[in-house]
């Protein structure tokens, strides 16, 4: 019995926090099909490749980060529309993570096919399903704030309950109250303060604060 070509990817939705905003990393694709357009990095799985081997090879050879820049790349969720690639009939396995601003502003600077665009505006329209792809991740990344602390990623190992609520906004689009939203974060259990203060700032010196081991 014959089958028709069926092919398995892997797309990374590599996200961060800069200025504020919550961005994607995204890559101008070279080739046929969606040539000149953006897409999340991705790549087809080989035969002898676990999945989760492919995702890190993925994110080392599109997007030029070893896997020691992702504190986690977690599985998001599998996209199989039929029509979703012209080529032939793909599934796409797809992962997402949390990094650093400067580890994606530094993929960024080292390669002139890709962009960090703002998640809910990357400008274009975008190949494939990606889109979708894209806001499945967002909502994801909402939904797990509430239980996980996943916003960590975004933050250095110390850091002010302002950093923390700056965090928070620009994942779930809303403006929380300042009092209400500390409480909230102290009540978790997740944080400790450390007695240290910020410096350099114009203002008054905020505590800082570190995730609880």
């Amino acid at each position: 019995m014959s089958y028709p070509p069926f092919a398995v990817t892997v797309d990374l939705v590599l996200m961060t926090i800069g200025d504020g905003t919550l961005s994607v990393l995204l890559q101008r694709r070279a080739e046929e099909p969606f040539a000149d357009r953006l897409a999340l990095p991705g790549g087809f799985v080989s035969l002898d490749e676990t999945l989760d081997r492919a995702a890190r090879r993925v994110l080392a050879d599109k997007a030029g980060l070893a896997a020691q820049d992702s504190a986690w790349l977690e599985q998001l969720y599998t996209f199989g529309d039929p029509q979703r690639d012209l080529r032939m009939r793909t599934v796409s396995v797809a992962y997402f993570a949390l990094l650093p601003h400067a580890v994606l502003e530094g993929a960024v600077a080292s390669r002139s096919d890709l962009a960090l665009l703002p998640v809910t505006d990357p400008r274009e329209s975008l190949a494939f399903d990606h889109s979708a792809i894209i806001a499945a991740a967002h909502e994801r990344l909402r939904g797990k704030l509430a239980y996980a602390p996943v916003a960590f990623a975004l933050l250095p190992d110390l850091f002010t309950l302002r950093d923390l609520q700056t965090v928070h906004e620009a994942i779930t689009g809303t403006t929380f109250n300042k009092p209400a939203f500390r409480r909230r974060m102290l009540d978790t259990g997740w944080i400790e303060a450390t007695g240290q203060r910020e410096s350099d700032t114009p203002f008054r010196p905020a505590e800082l604060y570190r995730l609880r081991s």
